[in-house]
């Protein structure tokens, strides 16, 4: 690394040359972090806007906050986790797990925390990423010759756009920013939102508050969670007894890819999850308009399945409305719907999601052409080949890219699929002195003409919803419409014939793999 800092007193201005760059602090951060560490590539920086490694699992701490995929799967193949003490985990204990890994990972000196990136440029004549970053150190410029961005589309929440939400004067706040000062025993509070977050905490909100108003557009499927404790001899079990692990982890691997048929090929294959959901509204609910309001109107997997024993009962309380009239406008203490009914509230939590299919990151993100990936893929929407390269952004890696989310199983398998086929990126670009690797446009269109030709025929075109898998130009942009385990096969090998590569010359030696830094 080089590093080049001005002598100003009131702000730092340091300029660092490293060989990589990764963007976040998440499961794939790390997991890029320890991969490339792992294969000798120790010249990397890794930047996160916030104070501690978790990503979603650091700032999504509101009541309830829990994994939907059991745990045995949702965590690193490479750094296994006898300590679960239930089959789906809480927030805390994932958090946990992913600092105890970072912590004995040997990689945490070279990663960088509250330190947000302003703007990554390339520049052509030096083939290499310009980054400008801000921190606790002032301004940070990054040279860098590959660029890993792993924000994650989960990362940067949604606020809803509805007139007069900024002149309301209670409490306030998102469900992955959530405000643990404020006290909401004996208030009267407002949910929008019933996705994932909402059905985690809408059951713990209502134990506490004088009435809570839940608002709903669209009525999800939500089954039952099928969670228990392991025991502590089952826990000694798991910790000692050899291939144990392992083999509860592959069974639920290929417990979930059997969902995937119902997904991609006949949603009526999903028929008795939907009988399940159903019933799962009929045990909780007595009241026929509120078993009618929460029965959804769609095919099941259509929108996200949600799992949960608690959300029903909680809606069926005395102290909950269920609003699915539109909402028109927030006043100063109260929301409106459309029928013009005004409900007083003292503290407003909005629980609608995050830009998954518009990542804030893309605008920051300036290519060869000097357009921003922002500006590109507002044109024709998220692209990128096997959800990692993108035409006219060269030596820039996207982990959890366009089109690798999923329905049904663990977003570490995909994870650590994508850090693979990096890793082999940059193996390839080392061995072969490649200093500039571009996939070609005709490798992106093949590949992303595939997979919406797929996605035609998935429930997630054809189930009769609008979900936030869906972009502006009407294209799943999110999902994976395959098995984990064919995207497995597609990543493990840097496939050099879908890029256009540029080899080192004499001006521009091959890098060492070593540290330098130089300060003024």
């Amino acid at each position: 690394m080089t590093s080049t800092t001005s002598p100003t007193t009131a702000t730092r201005e340091t300029r660092v040359q490293v060989e990589q760059l990764v963007v976040g602090a998440g499961f794939a951060g790390l997991c890029a972090a320890i991969k490339l560490d792992e294969a000798g590539e120790r010249d990397f920086v890794v930047i996160e806007k916030g104070a501690d490694v978790g990503g979603t699992w650091r700032d999504n701490t509101y009541p309830g906050a829990a994994c939907d995929v059991p745990s045995q799967l949702y965590s690193y193949s490479f750094a296994p986790n006898p300590d679960w003490s239930m089959s789906f985990s809480p927030q805390s204990e994932i958090l946990a797990y992913i600092r105890r890994v970072a912590a004995g990972s040997g990689t945490l000196d070279r990663f960088r925390f509250d330190t947000s990136v302003e703007s990554a440029t390339w520049d052509n004549a030096t083939q290499r990423w310009v980054v400008e970053t801000t921190g606790p150190a002032g301004t940070t410029t990054y040279d860098a010759r590959v660029v890993i961005s792993a924000a994650g589309g989960l990362s940067e929440p949604k606020l809803p756009d509805i007139e007069g939400i900024e002149t309301f004067q209670g409490e306030l706040f998102h469900s992955a920013r959530w405000d643990h000062d404020t006290n909401l025993t004996g208030k009267r509070v407002a949910v929008i939102g019933t996705g994932a977050s909402s059905i985690q905490i809408v059951p713990k909100v209502q134990e506490v508050v004088a009435h809570l108003d839940v608002y709903q557009r669209t009525a999800p499927y939500v089954l039952p969670r099928n969670d228990r404790t392991y025991g502590k001899l089952e826990r000694l079990a798991l910790k000692h007894v050899p291939g144990l692990q392992s083999a509860y982890r592959t069974a639920i691997y290929w417990g979930r890819e059997t969902y995937v048929p119902a997904f991609t090929l006949q949603p009526k294959i999903a028929t008795p999850a939907k009988l399940l959901a159903l019933g799962n509204i009929s045990k909780a609910i007595e009241d026929p308009d509120l078993k009618a309001k929460v029965t959804p109107t769609f095919e099941i997997g259509c929108k996200r399945i949600l799992i949960s024993n608690t959300y029903y009962p909680a809606l069926a309380s005395d102290n909950v409305d269920v609003v699915t009239d539109p909402i028109a406008k927030v006043t100063g203490n109260a929301i409106v719907t459309a029928d013009g009914v005004e409900r007083e509230i003292d503290v407003l939590v909005v629980a609608t999601g995050f830009h998954t299919t518009e990542l804030p990151i893309t605008e920051r993100i300036t290519g060869r052409t000097g357009r921003t990936l922002a500006d590109t893929w507002a044109e024709t929407g998220m692209a990128a080949y096997k959800g990692t390269a993108v035409p006219d952004f060269p030596n820039l890696f996207f982990i959890v890219g366009p089109n690798t989310g999923l329905g049904h199983s663990s977003m570490v398998f995909m994870i650590e699929s994508q850090v693979t086929y990096i890793r082999e990126a940059i193996k390839a670009m080392r061995r072969n002195d490649y200093t500039v690797v571009e996939v070609t446009r005709a490798a992106e269109r093949s590949w992303t003409g595939e997979i919406q030709r797929r996605m035609k025929r998935t429930v997630w075109s054809t189930g009769g919803c609008a979900s936030w898998y869906m972009d502006a130009h009407g294209n799943n942009t999110t999902l994976w419409p395959r098995t984990t385990f064919s995207f497995r096969g597609e990543t493990a090998d840097f496939d050099v014939a879908a890029y256009t590569v540029q080899a080192a010359t004499a001006a521009d030696p091959t890098p060492t793999n070593g540290r330098q830094e130089i300060t003024a």
